[in-house]
């Protein structure tokens, strides 16, 4: 779909515009070029792609707040962006806005082990303060698959987890203070290197915020020592279903895994195709179960789980003999996003999260939306905290598939709410569910949300067309009723 082309009033305007961000920061630090801009027209929502009128990559706290003060005086709006890697569109650009990235903003400014926190710009990757602590027997627990390339600062916006968040923790159980700037370019310090904060939890409001209050250009974020001791499990089931009952009857055993994973076939397949790990190929559902800590209590836990498997059906079970065998045991699920790129030539990466008793239930459920809709699904996802990752696969080349992969997906998401669970458990709710948020939340709820924006950004210049499915001026909030007021969100083109 091709946009109209901008009049000579809008050009000027863009002119005006990056002449007065170009007189802020360096010249290569402010992108207009088509071409150059094209590198930003979309996260990893790649169905949704839009231009920005420019791109500014700051290079401190200081050029943050002028672009950031600029912008508010003149009325425009603001994309803040870390390393794109977003599944929700969260960093999906506007044809009138400004992206502002903060690649450039990539300093480990601190580590200190004495209180066990390491001190960074937004821009460095979250796999890059584990190695940067790895040498002292430290390491940062929360671990995206996306981890060498996803960024603390994103991290801070999207609130994320990874494998080891059942026993660990999401990002806001794991950061400890940040440095935001406003969209009027007052620099604020929420929280610092102490466990908790005096007053109320700013921190927590901001931490999973998506880009909508301030832009991040600092964290403070704990580290922990390495454990003495860890063992992976791979076991297979004959089932879905019966996989999903195990990890019930673990966690209702009392054992709380350091992380514990599931794939289904089609991605069982695919990861073994692309990394070689060894994985059964002769189950339809495989739990990776790693059990950390002192080497006599991971023994004790290894033989628990081993039980609990069996009785819950089990046909296979292979335990990591050394560190190598587990960290390869990893690798495969860390690479599955990618290996079901090599089986499908688009996929929606789905992200819901629904209370563990119900696994069994939901997975038959999407079992049978597969073959109503047409298309396959494979599964990956945080099994131990009910974190569903469903992967909808179609070919954006063939007519109606796109929409039948949205429609897919949508019914996949009512459904984690129809049982007790939420729209999201770490990739946000950016444009791709933001229409979905009335299914969870009404209208009360929503204008609480609303407030709260309003309370940090009063001119709604921060991220708009985000997260909220109807749009309110901040004046108004005070008399919304259902839809009272409401302006919808136009509909996002598609390419």
């Amino acid at each position: 779909m091709r946009m109209p082309e901008p009049d000579a009033a809008i050009l000027a305007r863009r002119a005006a515009i990056v002449a007065d961000l170009r007189a802020l920061l360096p010249s290569d630090c402010v992108i207009d070029a088509e071409e150059a801009r094209r590198a930003y027209e979309c996260d990893g929502l790649t169905a949704y792609r839009q231009l920005p009128m420019v791109v500014v990559l700051p290079r401190s706290t200081g050029e943050v707040a002028a672009v950031l003060r600029y912008c508010h005086g003149a009325g425009i709006k603001v994309v803040p962006r870390g390393a794109g890697t977003s599944l929700s569109g969260g960093a999906l650009p506007l044809a009138d806005g400004v992206l502002l990235g903060l690649g450039k903003l990539n300093r480990i400014r601190e580590i200190d082990f004495d209180n066990r926190c390491v001190v960074a710009e937004p821009g460095v990757t979250n796999l890059a303060i584990t190695q940067a602590v790895e040498h002292a027997g430290f390491y940062y627990a929360p671990d995206p698959s996306s981890q060498i390339a996803c960024t603390i600062g994103g991290n801070i916006a999207e609130n994320s987890g990874g494998v080891h968040c059942l026993k660990y923790g999401l990002t806001t159980n794991n950061v400890l203070g940040v440095e935001l700037v406003l969209i009027d370019g007052t620099v604020l310090r929420l929280g610092g290197k102490a466990l908790d904060a005096p007053g109320y939890d700013l921190l927590g409001v901001v931490t999973g915020s998506e880009g909508l209050l301030g832009v991040v250009t600092e964290v403070t974020v704990r580290i922990l020592p390495k454990p003495a001791s860890a063992r992976a499990l791979l076991v297979g089931f004959a089932s879905s279903e019966a996989a999903g009952g195990a990890v019930a009857a673990i966690i209702a055993a009392g054992i709380i895994p350091g992380g514990m994973e599931m794939m289904d076939r089609p991605a069982i397949h695919a990861a073994e195709a692309f990394v070689k790990v060894g994985y059964p190929l002769d189950v339809e559902a495989l739990l990776i179960v790693e059990l950390d800590g002192p080497l006599v209590e991971v023994d004790e836990l290894v033989g628990r789980v081993e039980a609990i498997a069996r009785a819950s059906g089990a046909v296979s079970i292979r335990a990591s003999a050394d560190e190598a065998e587990r960290l390869s045991f990893w690798a495969g699920r860390k690479a599955a996003f990618p290996a079901v790129g090599r089986i499908s030539p688009d996929y929606f990466c789905m992200d819901g999260t629904i209370p563990r008793h119900r696994l069994p239930h939901v997975l038959a459920r999407m079992a049978e939306m597969s073959g109503r809709y047409g298309l396959a699904v494979a599964n990956v996802f945080h099994a131990g905290d009910g974190n569903l990752h469903p992967l909808v696969l179609y070919d954006a080349n063939k007519p109606g598939e796109l929409e039948a992969a949205e429609a897919f997906g949508a019914e996949i998401l009512r459904l984690c709410v129809e049982v007790g669970g939420v729209l999201t458990g770490e990739h946000g709710v950016g444009v791709e569910k933001r229409d979905l948020m009335e299914t969870m939340f009404d209208a009360t709820d929503l204008a609480h949300q609303e407030r709260v924006k309003c309370a940090f950004d009063p001119p709604l210049l921060l991220n708009p067309g985000k997260v909220f499915p109807t749009l309110h001026r901040c004046a108004e909030l005070g008399r919304v009723h259902v839809h009272g007021g409401a302006l919808r969100h136009p509909e996002l083109p598609r390419f």
